[in-house]
């Protein structure tokens, strides 16, 4: 069914509060809002009719809920929030640093802003125009430029500390506005230019960068279900149709606010996640789920799918391709997918699925034949796209990438090989080798490593931890000097220098 109108509501990183998102269903039962959707970039997209719409929005309004209306001028802030203690682990980016972070917005970003762990693979890393990726050093940051409407990537050439970020983007997004024939739209748009028109009257904190970043392997977790971590449990709920019932999301939120679960997260993957649930409160989580018939338990080939906002014709696509997937038993882990049906569409995935397009008498109309495209490695946050297959007709899809995923395996089997020798090497080199010692504070887990000093405390390379000052104390956390432990780099898998 096609709606005349659709209506966003954006929740800043994805999180929403029990009560705010009950007030929203609220406002949508008003108006006979029945079922709603969740986008790519962590907001509810609600469809309406001409009959509905004025009483949806006089709702929203009596609500006071900020919205938008058939346009897309304030994209959500994305972040990697929802994975926090579920997917991502041993980072010092935590809850608190995230929040802190959308306290000081200040504005309303009008181009893509993403922020993200670096220890995780759940939330795309370069899908924003304005990218923050947290890098090893607590509270310093990493800034790649995506400029708008092109895949010109440009890495910010320091690291910007955490209560700069905001700052930052904030002036980015209005050095490109304001200069869009240089940084807009354009492929040969210049990164150093853009830098130095930003810094020229911005001081912020910030120090070189020591390492080149070092994003893991890609691996998208099973984000369905229940799943115990500590002593809790944490939920997720994806939906086939990408449709949720009103009625159920309203039956969730009141179950949080009756457990005192106070957050709700949204996904890139168009899913919700709900954390710390209590074991004595699952009974009530199951029944709402028996309730409206949920099932929690898809196949893993499904969830790896990103497609367009509110387009049947990229799900019927992803349907038509996951039948054939299923049919055949394939396997696909290591590897996500993206539908493009749209002329300017761009689809996170290592591999992507573009429909044609041909232009007669100046317009663009969409034909019934497909390329088939995957990123150098297969990594999704690439933007370096390979052509496998073009003119493919829709039946034949499937076909086509049953192949490029066998191809997929002989790549990671050559891989694991040369990885193999590589460590059987390695192991002989470094036999007779003393192990590094570095010395790790037992409050934080904050690692000091004497070859490389501490340059936030002036403290020179090469000086011994015996050698500190006894009033050397944990930069992060603040924990004296006798709190640190010695243990070996390997054993934290770091990097001996």
């Amino acid at each position: 069914m096609r709606y005349a109108f659709q209506i966003k509501v954006n929740f800043r990183g994805g999180i929403l509060s029990p009560g705010n998102l009950l007030h929203i269903l609220e406002a949508l039962q008003l108006a006979s809002v029945e079922y709603v959707r969740f986008g790519l970039r962590q907001q509810l997209l609600i469809d309406a009719t001409h009959k509905n719409y004025d009483k949806l929005i006089a709702a929203l309004n009596d609500y006071d809920i900020a919205y938008e209306v058939n346009k897309d001028e304030y994209p959500n802030l994305v972040s990697s929030y929802a994975a926090e203690e579920i997917f991502i682990h041993d980072s010092w980016l935590k809850e608190g640093t995230y929040k802190d972070i959308f306290d000081l917005i200040d504005y309303e970003p009008q181009l893509k802003l993403n922020l993200s762990d670096s220890h995780q693979t759940f939330s795309p890393f370069f899908s924003g125009h304005i990218n923050w990726i947290a890098s090893k050093s607590p509270q310093y940051w990493y800034l790649y430029i995506r400029f708008p409407k092109t895949k010109t990537m440009y890495q910010w050439p320091i690291l910007v500390y955490t209560n700069d970020v905001i700052r930052v983007s904030k002036k980015v997004e209005a050095t490109i506005l304001a200069n869009k024939q240089a940084f807009y739209d354009n492929d040969k748009a210049e990164g150093q230019a853009l830098f130095e028109l930003v810094v020229k009257d911005l001081t912020t904190i910030s120090k070189p960068i020591d390492e080149p970043l070092q994003l893991p392997h890609f691996n998208l977790p099973y984000y369905e279900g229940f799943n115990s971590y500590g002593n809790k449990t944490w939920l997720g709920i994806y939906k086939r149709d990408e449709l949720f019932s009103v009625d159920f999301l309203k039956d969730i939120a009141t179950a949080c606010l009756q457990t005192k679960v106070g957050q709700l997260y949204t996904t890139p993957w168009k899913s919700i996640i709900i954390k710390n649930i209590e074991k004595q409160d699952r009974p009530l989580w199951d029944n709402i789920l028996g309730k409206y018939r949920i099932n929690v338990r898809h196949s893993a080939n499904e969830l790896a799918w990103q497609v367009e906002d509110n387009n049947e014709d990229g799900l019927g696509i992803k349907r038509h391709i996951i039948r054939e997937f299923d049919k055949q038993d394939v396997r696909t882990f290591g590897l996500c997918f993206g539908v493009n049906t749209q002329p300017e569409s761009n689809m996170f995935g290592s591999v992507i699925v573009q429909r044609q397009f041909a232009s007669i008498r100046g317009q663009l109309k969409a034909l019934d034949k497909f390329d088939i495209l995957y990123t150098k490695n297969f990594n999704p946050n690439s933007y370096d796209y390979v052509i496998f297959r073009n003119d493919i007709p829709k039946d034949y899809l499937d076909t086509y990438l049953i192949s490029l995923i066998k191809h997929y395996y002989e790549v990671q089997k050559e891989d694991a090989i040369a990885v193999d020798e590589a460590f059987a090497t390695q192991q002989v080199i470094s036999d007779g080798i003393k192990e590094q010692v570095v010395q790790q504070c037992s409050i934080c887990l904050t690692v000091y490593d004497a070859t490389m000093g501490d340059e936030a405390l002036l403290i020179q390379p090469n000086t011994a931890f015996e050698h500190l000052p006894e009033t050397y104390c944990c930069p992060l956390c603040e924990a004296p000097k006798s709190a640190f432990r010695d243990v070996t780099a390997n054993s934290l898998f770091l990097q001996v220098g």
